[in-house]
């Protein structure tokens, strides 16, 4: 663990998983409160190694995109209104994110924020190597085509092979007795996108699923109460200047509440963040019926 760094969070996720895509907005505001006190460590699920199990369920690319508006109504996250030519496992693209993971922990986020975006927003598929290499050439830092070519090197089949157990090993924690868990595909597993916060001095506490961001702060409060936590920035290139990789309007909205009691006004963070795109302080980057946002060359 890092010098500065007080607590590690092992995040459970999945490019195809929509609740962990919802939970972004608070995930940025956690990451914008506490910065470096907290290590961030991605364990990928792999959800599917094929789709047969939704196909039996009845599930379909019509299903999925009725689904995933209501979750962007909900939430507040960008999905594409659209349905994609067929169902697709996740499983190349874990794959390729752990591929990123290990040239830097930095660039594991990156890819799977690639990749969440390729899958909710636009009409590519994660188990096509086509779209997984044009999501990826976006990310910068990341060389797209030896990231998508080592998919299937033993060595990466090995360390998403140990993601997956690590995943399936829910049972008895306080996330199997509350039923965030799943048994999908068998053994008890973390869902998407559950948090363990392990202290340095050996302390855990486990946040199951997904949650409120006052899930995770209050986990945080009763671990080390004596964490900093940073204030709300005064606007949103302040907030933009800590997420490189951009952030949704719903992020930026989350980062930006005055107060944990205070709601989250995505209306006013576009009319915000709209201002900003003439003079080029915010590039502004279309995806399904919303947007990234980045800092621009006068915003930084």
């Amino acid at each position: 663990m890092p010098e500065q760094a007080v607590v590690r969070a092992t995040l459970f996720s999945d490019p195809g998983c929509p609740w962990a895509y919802s939970a972004r907005p608070a995930l940025a505001r956690l990451k914008w409160r506490f910065g470096d006190q907290i290590e961030w460590r991605l364990v990928l699920i792999g959800l599917s190694e094929n789709t047969d199990r939704y196909s039996a369920r009845g599930f379909t690319p019509a299903t999925q995109a009725a689904g995933w508006a209501r979750f962007q109504r909900r939430f507040g996250m960008p999905f594409a209104l659209l349905v994609k030519p067929r169902l697709a496992p996740t499983t190349r693209a874990c794959r390729a994110i752990i591929a990123a993971r290990e040239i830097d922990a930095g660039l594991g986020e990156s890819a799977l924020l690639a990749l969440q975006l390729l899958q909710f927003s636009t009409a590519g598929l994660l188990d096509d190597d086509y779209d997984l290499r044009a999501a990826l050439t976006r990310v910068p830092g990341v060389d797209a085509e030896s990231v998508v070519a080592s998919i299937d090197d033993p060595e990466i089949v090995a360390l998403y092979d140990a993601d997956k157990a690590l995943a399936r090993a829910a049972e008895g924690t306080p996330i199997h007795v509350q039923d965030r868990h799943s048994t999908s595909d068998g053994p008890v597993r973390f869902t998407a996108p559950s948090v363990i916060f392990e202290h340095r001095d050996g302390r855990r506490v486990d946040v199951g699923g997904f949650q409120p961001f006052e899930s995770y702060d209050n986990a945080l409060a009763n671990l080390d109460p004596s964490l900093e936590r940073r204030a709300a920035p005064a606007d949103p290139l302040e907030a933009l200047a800590e997420f490189p990789d951009g952030l949704t309007t719903a992020e930026v909205a989350s980062v930006m509440r005055p107060s944990d009691l205070a709601e989250e006004d995505r209306a006013d963070a576009a009319r915000q963040l709209l201002s900003l795109t003439p003079e080029g302080a915010v590039v502004c980057e279309p995806a399904g019926a919303d947007a990234v946002w980045r800092l621009g060359r006068t915003g930084a």
